[in-house]
């Protein structure tokens, strides 16, 4: 059996630390900091307003296939990892749905 507290509180801490990456790129790259960073140029707009505008979408896409890889490791740790054997075979013909 797996240990649950400990299974969701890897969790929770896994999503806390994203988002407080997620926080600080978007509001503070794109608003708090946002003047020291139009100091500098990235593809030839002012950084800060770069980031406010597109930096911070990459970054959110990044946050979610690192959630994903993470998750999966923590699924691994815990002993609570899907596979294909749990999917009947016939929802494996018809693509998983």
């Amino acid at each position: 059996m797996s240990d649950n507290k400990g299974y969701w509180k890897d969790n929770v801490s896994l999503v806390l630390k994203l988002m407080a990456v997620w926080f600080i790129v978007s509001y503070g790259a794109g608003i708090l900091f946002v003047d020291f960073l139009n100091q500098f140029q990235f593809f030839g707009f002012p950084f800060g307003f770069w980031m406010a505008q597109q930096g911070a979408i990459y970054v959110f896409v990044a946050l979610i296939f690192v959630y994903v890889a993470k998750m999966n490791t923590l699924d691994r740790k815990y002993g609570v990892e899907e596979s294909d054997d749990d999917i009947p075979a016939e929802d494996l013909e018809r693509g998983g749905e």
